[in-house]
């Protein structure tokens, strides 16, 4: 898509006919979706000198973006526009906002600058807690769509974008800054942050010359590449390990590692704070309770801090399961009652679950080598039951845990 193409959208006419598509038949049967356009005489009238074919793929475009738009922006994906890498690589709304009430708290009025703003998730979260912010945004189409987005939910008096590079940007040039430096190449996802644009130690340049400053960075970013002075907060969303997000400045007060567990269902954001006084999670026998981390407690190496607010004990030094006597409710984690520890046998686990009446298992593995599509059909299980079985090591030895729900544990 070109802007050309793109800006053709956001005329009255444009946005007619963006709202006449029959999203049903779009999703079901986009060739007659594409050939009903055709032969609309307004689409061919939105850019004259334009292809109707390419006029055609930009109004498909966006009524397909938006549709899987609403995934990370809700109802907002309605009146939003999106190209597919932009849609891709935003923020999901729920952390924007998140991280715009934490960037927010620290502004007192102060300039704001989103540099690889994209079509501007971000920025957008910022401008509605009303921090007045600037984009910056190398190519030209996604600058169009982020200002075309700030257009779209009225924020013009607040927020703007211009075309520009990031590596032109110079350090303090926005005391407050976000930066979510690009982590697709030509070919595909980019994991080294040294290949990320910027590079890392450019971003991180950028985030120390500024009073306050947060880096968003993919959620596998390694320990090592964490820059010193800086306190990293790795953010999940309803169980599901979002991303990275490096705090600085006025914004870095608080633990040197932090794991937050956010939702998009009512529930309130959970916290887990680093305890540099806290050693290793010991590592005994299977007690009564298996608790499952949430992935962000896991990446940010928190395991031994959240089985300490259960008195909890690792299966093993090396696997990020532990247990306890108790039962205890958390975003923070999964817990299942243990009703039998074994030895991994395919023989005896399919013999356990058949005494038990079993016929619907959850396979959740860590640590194992076991292929559980492999094991499931090996299995043939049958009966009105259901469990969890977790697979793991101890030691050396594969183990298998036979669980079940927990009716009511405690509040965390």
């Amino acid at each position: 898509m070109r802007v050309p193409a793109f800006e053709a959208l956001l005329t009255d006419a444009g946005r007619e006919v963006l709202a006449g598509v029959d999203r049903d038949l779009a999703v079901r049967d986009g060739l007659a979706a594409a050939s009903r356009l055709r032969e609309d005489p307004r689409v061919a009238a939105l850019a004259p000198d334009l292809p109707v074919a390419e006029l055609v793929n930009a109004v498909l475009t966006q009524v397909s973006l938006r549709e899987r738009g609403r995934a990370k922006f809700g109802d907002l994906a309605e009146r939003m526009y999106f190209t597919p890498d932009g849609l891709e690589q935003s923020t999901r709304r729920s952390v924007a906002e998140y991280r715009a009430d934490r960037t927010g708290a620290v502004a007192a009025g102060a300039a704001a600058g989103d540099v690889c703003c994209g079509i501007g998730a971000d920025l957008l979260a910022l401008a509605r807690r009303g921090v007045a912010v600037e984009g910056v945004e190398l190519d030209p189409l996604t600058a169009a769509v982020a200002r075309a987005n700030i257009a779209a939910l009225g924020l013009e008096d607040t927020a703007r974008v211009r075309v520009g590079d990031a590596a032109e940007v110079s350090p303090g040039r926005y005391p407050l800054l976000f930066c979510d430096p690009a982590r697709r190449g030509g070919r595909g996802r980019v994991f080294d942050p040294a290949a990320y644009s910027p590079p890392w130690d450019d971003a991180v340049a950028l985030a120390r010359g500024s009073e306050a400053a947060c880096l968003k960075a993919a959620p596998g970013i390694p320990h090592e590449a964490l820059p010193a002075g800086a306190s990293a907060e790795w953010i999940s969303v309803d169980g599901e390990l979002k991303e990275a997000a490096l705090w600085f400045g006025a914004l870095a007060g608080g633990p040197r590692r932090r794991a937050t567990a956010l939702s998009e269902r009512g529930r309130a954001p959970a916290f887990l704070d680093e305890d540099p006084d806290l050693g290793p999670a010991p590592v005994a026998p299977a007690r009564r309770y298996l608790y499952d981390p949430d992935p962000a407690v896991v990446r940010s190496h928190l395991v031994a801090e959240a089985a300490a607010r259960v008195d909890g004990t690792l299966l093993d030094g090396q696997i990020a399961y532990f247990t306890a006597d108790r039962a205890v409710a958390s975003p923070l984690w999964r817990v299942l009652e243990i009703t039998e520890v074994m030895p991994f046998s395919l023989k005896r686990l399919r013999s356990a679950l058949r005494e038990r009446g079993v016929g619907t298992v959850v396979l959740k593995k860590r640590g194992s080598a076991v292929d559980t599509e492999k094991l499931r059909r090996d299995l043939r299980t049958s009966g009105p039951e259901t469990a969890t079985v977790v697979l793991t090591r101890i030691g050396t030895r594969p183990f298998s845990l036979l669980c079940r729900e927990v009716a009511a544990p405690a509040q965390d």
